[in-house]
């Protein structure tokens, strides 16, 4: 069998090079806004490595390999991850390694858990406004604190429904 290449075979390998070069940039680029945004760096760099990848889904020696980083890095990342819904471990038939990848539905799961953040949030005030009384300084302060935070809750979860339906919808 000959194993020279052909031309073309050439020259779809080069874009294929050059799509994954500009793939692993963008998550590049994205892991860093993460970062500067408190996320811890190489969380979000595996977060993203798994984004983007055009596999369905990356071994931890995968992880390891693509953004060159240590085992325990990646295992840190993962345990990271896996809770709050933004990566999954799947079954990979025929493998003993752990799979994993960028769970479907993530960002609104994401969003939706901020949610409880903001029923935190207006529970704080509301006993605030308890103690401090609603006629009070701090009770008029916390009476807008416990507002903002209910009409978040309300109108976050109604947006989520909204953009699922729409979603599916699309599919």
């Amino acid at each position: 069998m000959d194993s020279e290449q052909t031309p073309e075979t050439a020259q779809t390998r080069a874009m294929d090079d050059e799509q994954g070069r500009q793939l692993r940039e963008a998550a590049e680029r994205l892991a860093l806004t993460l970062a500067q945004g408190g996320m811890q760096k190489t969380t979000a760099r595996v977060m993203t490595a798994l984004l983007f990848s055009r596999q369905e889904t990356m071994t931890a020696n995968d992880l390891c390999d693509e953004l060159q980083i240590s085992s325990g890095a990646v295992s840190g990342a993962v345990k990271q991850l896996l809770p709050i819904g933004m990566i999954e471990r799947v079954p990979a038939p025929g493998s003993r390694r752990d799979h994993y990848r960028f769970r479907e539905h993530a960002w609104a799961r994401l969003m939706s858990d901020q949610n409880t953040m903001l029923a935190v949030m207006g529970e704080a005030a509301a006993e605030g406004i308890k103690v401090a009384g609603e006629d009070s300084a701090a009770g008029r302060r916390l009476h807008e604190m416990r507002d903002f935070y209910a009409f978040f809750q309300h109108e976050m979860a109604t947006l989520i429904d909204r953009w699922r339906e729409q979603y599916d919808a699309k599919r």
